[in-house]
């Protein structure tokens, strides 16, 4: 029995990065022998196995065989006749393909230290067309690896699998899986860019894709004249004014800013899943989105809000306090007060992604914050008492509430603003 350590540990450690999940491929050993050594059997559809001191995973070197479409279309074998050789073969991208032994021998019959150094993304063998899941996962890496270019052959050959339907039989939860891995990598524009760039993306997110035939406009929406035809706003400007237009830029040109300056200030996976919600018919598009990939409760209720509110919020300078309370509200800011951080961060991100404002201030966080302080420090048990004392009951009640709210940021405001 030998024992290799396999995978991103080897790759990250050829790349200077610290990873502190192992994986091992056991070769020569049967599944009883393991259980026998004091491994526990984790493995459904292969033979993987926990280590019983540091519950790394050790998994059987395997083989595998096309069934049928789909990424769970595969037969598996593993024996102690398996070589370490046959299981580097049935991976996915050669960077991903090398293992190192006991001794620190590095194992890399396909290439990959070499594609490393080359900072290039390539498949192994033809076989990485059999499973759709690997274009995704190749996205994902471009995410995570954003200096790496993805090897010609390797686009072509992901370009095939598009056009032969292989990626239509990905089930949801695999794709919201391996798309919200990838939003949380370093440059999550690259894993859009692979995606469109091959095929992909109009096939799994079509209302994304659609964001790349809509010219983005300064106030954020997508530019349609009144006749409803869209048309590219002058790069140049208006030469009769003298003022520049917004630059030349798609809505999903915008998206990939968006996203990137996302990952930039740190922000939570429903936020960045939020960021795909702006510009025209973003309620729609996120509703679609969730509804089709089954996204958690917490993600789509967040891209909800942020789809329909992103606009007001861009606007609430200009509100006043009533106007500033009914945006609170329809963002639940005052039954649940932390929903307004990541509503704000998530149109922080659409503020900044455009031309010269990445480090621009963004008074709208400020204020808005102030306006939720000042409603939520309104005594409504005491407003309640007191409206009760004068007759009044039921909605009358929640009324006045409101009214004392609105009283409270009029004056609240009337400070602040004086004072900035």
């Amino acid at each position: 029995m030998k024992l290799y350590v396999v995978g991103g540990a080897v790759r990250d450690a050829l790349l200077g990065r610290s990873n502190s999940d192992r994986d091992w491929v056991v070769v020569g050993a049967t599944p009883a022998q393991l259980v026998q050594a004091g491994y526990t059997p984790v493995g459904r559809d292969f033979p993987v196995f926990l280590h019983p001191q540091t519950r790394e995973e050790y998994a059987l070197a395997r083989t595998e065989r096309k069934t049928a479409p789909g990424y769970h279309g595969f037969t598996f074998h593993a024996a102690p006749d398996v070589t370490l050789e046959q299981d580097l073969a049935r991976r996915d991208l050669t960077i991903n393909a090398m293992a190192q032994a006991p001794d620190g021998t590095l194992i890399d019959p396909h290439g990959g230290q070499r594609d490393l150094l080359a900072k290039t993304l390539r498949h192994v063998s033809a076989a990485f067309a059999e499973d759709p899941v690997r274009i995704l996962r190749l996205a994902r890496f471009a995410a995570r690896l954003p200096d790496f270019g993805v090897a010609a052959e390797t686009v072509e050959l992901m370009k095939q699998m598009v056009g032969s339907g292989e990626v239509d039989a990905l089930v949801p939860e695999r794709v919201w899986q391996e798309l919200s891995r990838g939003l949380m990598e370093h440059r999550p524009s690259r894993m859009f860019e692979v995606l469109r760039e091959c095929g992909a993306l109009q096939r799994l997110l079509p209302e994304v894709e659609r964001l790349w035939d809509l010219p983005q406009r300064a106030g954020g929406a997508a530019e349609r004249p009144k006749d409803g035809a869209l048309r590219r706003p002058s790069p140049e400007g208006n030469k009769e004014s003298g003022k520049a237009t917004f630059p030349c830029e798609t809505c999903g040109a915008h998206l990939l800013a968006t996203l990137d300056i996302a990952a930039r200030l740190g922000a939570g996976l429903a936020v960045r899943f939020a960021c795909l919600g702006h510009a025209e018919h973003g309620v729609q598009r996120m509703h679609d989105v969730s509804e089709r990939l089954r996204v958690p409760h917490d993600c789509r209720e967040l891209a909800a809000v942020v789809a329909r509110e992103g606009g007001p919020v861009q606007r609430s300078a200009e509100f006043d306090a009533d106007a500033l309370l009914a945006l609170l509200e329809r963002c639940d800011a005052l039954r649940r007060p932390q929903r307004l951080d990541e509503v704000l961060l998530a149109c922080e991100c659409d503020a900044r992604a455009r031309p010269g404002q990445a480090d621009a201030p963004y008074p709208q966080t400020e204020r808005l914050r102030a306006a939720q302080k000042v409603a939520l420090g309104v005594d409504t048990a005491a407003v309640a008492t007191q409206a009760s004392a004068l007759g009044l009951a039921g909605a009358a009640i929640g009324v006045a509430i409101r009214a004392a709210r609105v009283r409270a940021l009029e004056r609240g405001l009337a400070w602040r603003d004086h004072k900035v």
